[in-house]
């Protein structure tokens, strides 16, 4: 496996791999995914073979995103890198594609001096796999909200 940045071409492999992993993840349209990696401030690819397994989208602060959950971790004032959305390919699941998209998030935060990495993730509709995966990768919950799509935990990862 190997990481990579997530370009145009990938769109179709990205919104297959996205629209699989409902409800984890909102279904997204090849357009609307194309929309939010256009105004992303970084987007990774996990490549295994020339067949994208896992992507990761990313926004820094200051970005002009309108996601509700961006917008939680904005209006805390940190400096912070932004995770909208990850998703490793069901097939690929054990083999530390996630853990290996965190770290390249991490680094890009860390180089940026950026206080802490942010994300979601829904309690209801359940995700209980990816909570226990974001609590090993060092995420704390510091907030829930309300979404239309979901009830999320808000969580950060101090990067001090």
């Amino acid at each position: 496996m190997r990481l990579r940045e997530l370009t145009p071409s990938d769109l179709p492999a990205i919104t297959d791999l996205n629209n699989a992993a409902t409800p984890a993840v909102p279904v997204m349209t090849e357009e609307g995914l194309g929309a939010v990696l256009a105004a992303s401030s970084a987007g990774f690819a996990a490549v295994d073979e020339d067949e994208v397994i896992g992507f990761v989208i990313a926004f820094a602060t200051g970005s002009d995103y309108a996601s509700p959950n961006y917008r939680y971790f904005e209006e805390r004032g940190t400096d912070h890198l932004y995770v909208d959305r990850i998703v490793v390919a069901e097939s690929a699941r054990g083999m530390r594609v996630g853990q290996a998209l965190y770290e390249r998030v991490v680094e890009l935060a860390v180089a940026n001096s950026r206080v802490e990495v942010t994300c979601e993730v829904n309690l209801d509709p359940p995700n209980p796999g990816s909570l226990a995966f974001h609590d090993r990768m060092g995420f704390r919950e510091v907030g829930r909200q309300q979404t239309d799509y979901a009830t999320v935990a808000l969580l950060a990862r101090p990067l001090s």
